[in-house]
């Protein structure tokens, strides 16, 4: 039997094929994951952004407005962005492992406070052991209109995140909690992706990618078998 070997040209298309094909999964994999413990532990820093939603600016004025409040009240806030969960995840369950994680204890927990943002979902939750101050009506509250209803609105992450801290600062410095900002009752219309948008058109440009290669890698394939000398 004589032993069939692929011309040169042939094998550099294949092999270009295929740089094609993981070129276009790694663009085109979602956002990995979060797990509580790819997050560092707590420092002097407040605030773990790994989604990058803060602008710089906004990162250390914040920072300094809840250093502020920590030595003036002990009260400490830690804000974590994550860009999406494991599929079988949830917000509260995500916020309440990384919180017992962090403070395993109830006198650890006393005077502390999370709050974690996952941005593909514009989801959010708090857990808090400041629990005089902070009860479940106000950290819903905070947690759905001031945080989560303008990013739904118009995606000011900016906005939102340094305005929830305004009230968590307020309300646990033992002022009157300032409530909500008030946001406009007309919704202007969408001109983002949604999540569930993002996910249908990577699942189309996947068919396409899929089709293509399963078309012209095999007629590649043919015309260069068939051309071989001696055929």
């Amino acid at each position: 039997m004589i032993p069939f070997t692929l011309p040169r040209h042939l094998r550099t298309a294949l092999v270009f094929c295929g740089a094609l094909v993981l070129s276009l999964t790694l663009w085109l994999s979602p956002a990995t994951a979060a797990t509580t413990d790819q997050l560092p532990s707590p420092t002097a820093n407040a605030i773990i952004d790994t989604a990058n939603l803060l602008s710089r600016i906004n990162t250390s004025n914040l920072n300094k407005s809840l250093a502020k409040l920590a030595t003036q009240t002990g009260q400490q806030v830690h804000f974590v962005t994550i860009d999406r969960l494991e599929y079988d995840d949830t917000i509260a369950a995500f916020s309440d492992r990384l919180f017992t994680q962090w403070f395993p204890t109830p006198e650890q927990q006393k005077n502390q406070t999370l709050l974690v943002l996952a941005s593909l979902t514009n989801q959010g939750a708090i857990q808090t052991g400041a629990s005089d101050l902070l009860t479940p009506e106000i950290t819903t509250s905070i947690t759905e209109d001031t945080l989560l209803l303008p990013l739904r609105r118009g995606g000011k992450y900016n906005q939102a995140l340094l305005d929830a801290g305004d009230r968590l600062i307020a309300i646990l410095s033992g002022q009157p909690d300032p409530g909500a900002p008030e946001i406009a009752a007309l919704d202007v219309e969408a001109t983002y992706a949604t999540a569930e948008e993002t996910d249908d058109r990577n699942a189309t440009i996947w068919v396409v990618v899929l089709l293509v290669v399963a078309t012209v890698v095999p007629m590649v394939t043919y015309f260069a078998y068939v051309g071989l000398p001696g055929r």
